[in-house]
């Protein structure tokens, strides 16, 4: 699925964390195909009411009153217990407790724009929210800038494979256990569909510039992608 730039629009940033944008997004709207702030509608699941039979049947079976016009009535049952949980991303935690603040991004000019402040995070809204059934939640933020020193995904460079981080929001959790971790040019990681991709298997992908430093573009030359699979469901 075509994916959207990352751009930053801090002031003579000495990085500018950049996804490049593949051809096909549309000014000032996530990537086709997706719709912004629309996510897929919860997964909901109705439990038909029990049914218990026992040995021998009453003596005497008493019969309700049917309602007015001869209609009999409905069973009427609850909602299940199974009713997923899915949220917008508030607060990213990774190994070592270490949390960053995450605020809805919006693409613009085809661009996905992260928050100004190094140590704030983004979600691109046109991605799966946390719990969804399917889909990449991306979040992405900068490694470190010029005016503010480190940004909070400096400490994304020490995560490794099999280590667990947590998304939080609206008073729920998800969790999930890095499964990948991988430095992308930033010329092939709009052709990553796995980082991108919002209709396969669910999966949290965060995003950070490394490699080497282009002086000229004030910009790496490399992104780091790190991939974490959903560990049970959001609670």
């Amino acid at each position: 699925m075509p994916a959207p730039a990352v751009v930053t629009s801090v002031p003579a940033p000495a990085v500018v964390t950049s996804v490049p944008a593949p051809a096909g997004v549309t000014s000032g709207a996530p990537p086709a195909g997706v719709t912004s702030g629309a996510p897929p509608a919860g997964v909901t699941s109705g439990a038909p009411p029990a049914v218990v039979t026992s040995g021998a049947p009453p003596a005497v079976v008493t019969a309700a009153p049917a309602p007015p016009g001869g209609v009999t009535a409905a069973r009427l049952g609850g909602p299940a217990d199974s009713t997923r949980i899915r949220f917008v991303p508030r607060q990213l935690t990774l190994p070592g407790g270490d949390a960053a603040e995450v605020e809805p991004a919006q693409t613009v000019n085809g661009e996905l724009v992260v928050p100004e402040l190094v140590q704030h995070l983004g979600w691109w809204d046109g991605s799966s929210y946390a719990g969804d059934p399917f889909g990449s939640v991306v979040i992405a933020g900068h490694v470190d800038s010029a005016a503010q020193g480190l940004g909070f995904f400096a400490k994304l460079l020490r995560v490794k494979v099999g280590d667990q981080v947590t998304v939080r929001g609206d008073g729920h959790a998800a969790d999930y256990r890095v499964s990948s971790v991988q430095s992308v040019a930033k010329g092939a990681l709009a052709a990553d569909s796995e980082a991108f991709d919002q209709t396969g298997d669910h999966r949290l992908v965060l995003i950070t510039c490394t490699g080497t430093f282009d002086y000229d573009r004030h910009s790496y030359d490399s992104n780091l992608v790190v991939i974490a699979q959903p560990v049970g469901s959001a609670h």
